[in-house]
This record gives structure tokens, sequence and C-alpha cells, in this order.
């Protein structure tokens, strides 16, 4: 994710890019190029950690809907 002068990466924004290197390094460990090509797609916690972290990201940690 990029950043202009005028934004800093807040606390969601910076672990998702920490998850986002952990989905990509365990991709690459068993060579896929997508996590719905794995074995354990439905049960894989890293996954499910990525997916809340994308979350997070968009409602910056607010319960409940958020705006697009």
């Amino acid at each position: 994710m990029q950043t202009t002068n005028s934004q800093e990466l807040d606390k969601f924004e910076l672990h998702l890019n920490e998850m986002i290197i952990k989905v990509e390094d365990c991709q690459k460990d068993k060579n896929l190029s997508s996590c719905s090509d794995c074995e354990q797609y439905l049960s894989c916690e890293l996954r499910t950690d990525y997916v809340k972290s994308v979350y997070n990201s968009m409602s910056k940690g607010d319960t409940g809907g958020f705006e697009f």
C-alpha cells in the first residue's frame, strides 16, 4: 500500500501490510498463486486473520458497517 507525504499509515493499515506479506510468503512457500488453490483454504488461520485485518483496515476497528 502506498502513502502520500500528507498521509501516514495507521495501525490497521500497518497490520494489513504485515498480513499481506505473510500471506504472500505462504503462497510462495506452497508454490501457489492464490489462497483459493490451497487445500487448507477454508480452515486456514492465516487467511482468516488476513480477512479480519482487511475489514479492520476499512472500518478502522469500529464495529458495524463502513463506507467505501
